[in-house]
């Protein structure tokens, strides 16, 4: 199934999408009290008044003042091979990101004031159903489902000890778009193995496309990564890496104007249009 986070005359809710019949039943409660059983297909909900059209709700980013949002870096070997490297690393490499960065489908991306090197990166999002406290087997156990996320950075950051200063890169305001909903873990075996395609289009060009299968570090391995150093709460967003394909790689970075769709087989099109440069 798919669960967004919508507004509407009400206010703000989690719904249940039916995407043929373009509508959208709201709900009671947080992914607490219900993403466990719908992570497993289970409809075990409390609604909230009657099905909606899906044209008179605004789709959100599917998270809420609570959510944490993660990172997780070079977990796609085509992307680092196009970076420079040449070993792969003996583990991937984390951030956080705050909640003013995220943005829903369909609003307008900030290009930042501080960057003139504005990048894309399409990347397979994890949500999650139940808390995770310290390392174990089995986390996707833990996951809700999966959306789509674009986790675009500003390339011309340096740090001051070589490489990237990571919060400039990462922590854009108003830059990193979520959504368009979840889609439930069930959806795709139920199982921490997911094999599906991820891909990005710029005015309709394709410049990434790329198979989850062909992670570096499972979905498992993230969740673990992440868990050894901080607790995650139901609802909060896990980014998995992306693939080659960016700006970085040929210069062609995002310019005020552009459409940019990124897209998950089996949860949707995220589409955001980049704003004007400060």
């Amino acid at each position: 199934m798919k669960i967004a986070r919508i507004r509407h005359a009400d206010g703000e809710s989690w719904g249940v999408v039916d995407v043929e019949a373009e509508k959208v039943q709201p709900l009671r409660g947080e992914i607490a009290d219900w993403g466990q059983a719908a992570s497993e297909g289970r409809a075990e909900f409390e609604y909230d008044g009657p099905a909606l059209p899906l044209g008179s709700v605004r789709l959100l980013a599917p998270m809420t003042p609570t959510t944490t949002i993660v990172g997780v870096g070079m977990n796609y070997w085509t992307h680092l091979e196009k970076l420079g490297v040449t070993e792969r690393p003996a583990t991937t490499q984390g951030f956080l990101k705050p909640r003013t960065a995220i943005i829903g489908h369909e609003e307008e991306l900030a290009y930042p004031r501080i960057t003139e090197q504005l990048d894309y990166e399409v990347e397979l999002v994890v949500v999650l159903a139940r808390p995770v406290s310290g390392p174990g087997d089995n986390l996707t156990d833990a996951v809700l489902g999966y959306t789509v996320g674009n986790d675009v950075s500003a390339r011309d950051t340096p740090s001051p000890l070589g490489g990237f200063d990571l919060f400039s890169m990462k922590a854009l305001n108003k830059a990193t778009p979520v959504g368009p909903w979840i889609t439930t873990k069930d959806e795709f075996g139920g199982s921490g193995q997911i094999d599906v395609e991820i891909s990005l289009r710029v005015n309709g060009e394709q410049r990434q496309c790329d198979r989850t299968k062909k992670m570096i570090w499972s979905l498992d391995e993230c969740i673990d990564y992440v868990a050894r150093r901080m607790d995650l709460e139901a609802g909060d967003l896990l980014f998995t890496g992306t693939t080659n394909g960016v700006a970085f790689e040929d210069g062609r970075w995002l310019v005020p104007g552009d459409v940019v769709e990124a897209e998950v087989e089996g949860v949707g099109v995220l589409r955001n249009t980049v704003g004007p440069r400060p």
